[in-house]
């Protein structure tokens, strides 16, 4: 059996060269801004890095701007948090299955936390049931916690309900964290935001969405499909109604406002995927994103 770990790291290598891992890692790095004053040793300025930790004077000895590293305080926590209801199990936008795609997105924050010597853990579930298994450290431990995703969601999972894993977490969990969260396009409503609210006091928090699959249909030859979260059946041809589109993008479109608006008045940084092939990118600028607004 394939490690999805393997897997991840290979995708990491193919989608992205060695200068834009670095600069992840950098972006990375950024997330926690707490640190000792112990000097480490010094390693290449890259895009993302922090100007007030260049190294002037060793950096006009080298010829090229040199980042100062330190020691860090601790071992920072990261809690991995993902939908794994039946919502996971349909196709994204670009034809993968959703989980699969989040399995990606997590196996990508998870191995960064790896290499920064965080330990990390999982939060994941659905509105039957939640499970959380302890942060750890290690890509043993990181396999584990990637194939409880990958198990968890399909079509006999229970109904997706990202605000149960949410509650979960501010009942449960003390102390600061990296939360980062992969769910669907769920609907946005004022008792998950008062939960948003009550967790970013406490925690930093990173939001991936994965997009869901255009209605049946449309951009290609009409197709019977179903609707993952009751099994109904989606017709072809009523798909491919143009009426029938448009309703269907108006509705889409609001509920992304919705939940556009909901993020920006919590504080929460947030980004989109359609598919494996934009992870990388899109986490990058997740990472860019939270740290200036900070």
């Amino acid at each position: 059996m394939t490690s999805l770990l393997h897997r991840v790291k290979s995708k990491m290598a193919i989608f992205a060269h060695r200068k834009a891992r670095g600069m992840l890692d950098g972006e990375y790095g950024s997330v926690f801004r707490g640190r000792s004053l112990d000097f480490d040793d010094l390693r290449a300025y890259v895009p993302g890095d922090e100007v007030r930790d260049i190294d002037w004077k060793a950096s006009a000895r080298h010829g090229s701007p040199l980042i100062k590293r330190y020691v860090a305080v601790r071992r920072q926590t990261v809690l991995l948090i993902a939908d794994t209801g039946r919502n996971m199990a349909a196709e994204s936008r670009d034809g993968e299955t959703k989980k699969d795609i989040a399995v990606m997105a997590l196996g990508v924050v998870g191995y960064l936390a790896h290499r920064h010597g965080d330990v990390v853990g999982l939060v994941c579930g659905d509105a039957n049931s939640t499970r959380s298994l302890p942060a750890k450290a290690g890509e043993a431990h990181l396999e584990r916690l990637l194939r409880e995703v990958d198990s968890a969601a399909g079509l006999d999972s229970g109904p997706s309900r990202i605000e149960d894993q949410l509650e979960h977490v501010a009942r449960t969990v003390k102390g600061r964290f990296l939360l980062f969260v992969v769910a669907d396009e769920f609907a946005a409503s004022p008792g998950t935001e008062q939960l948003l609210r009550r967790l970013r006091a406490q925690h930093e928090i990173l939001w991936l969405t994965v997009r869901d699959a255009d209605l049946a249909g449309t951009g290609s030859a009409p197709r019977e499909s179903f609707n993952v979260a009751d099994s109904s059946v989606l017709l072809g041809h009523v798909a491919g109604s143009a009426v029938v589109a448009a309703a269907y993008a108006k509705a889409a479109e609001e509920r992304e406002a919705g939940r556009q608006a909901m993020f920006r008045r919590t504080g929460i940084t947030q980004g989109h995927v359609s598919g494996s092939s934009t992870v990388m990118t899109e986490l990058f600028a997740l990472l860019e994103r939270h740290r200036r607004a900070g």
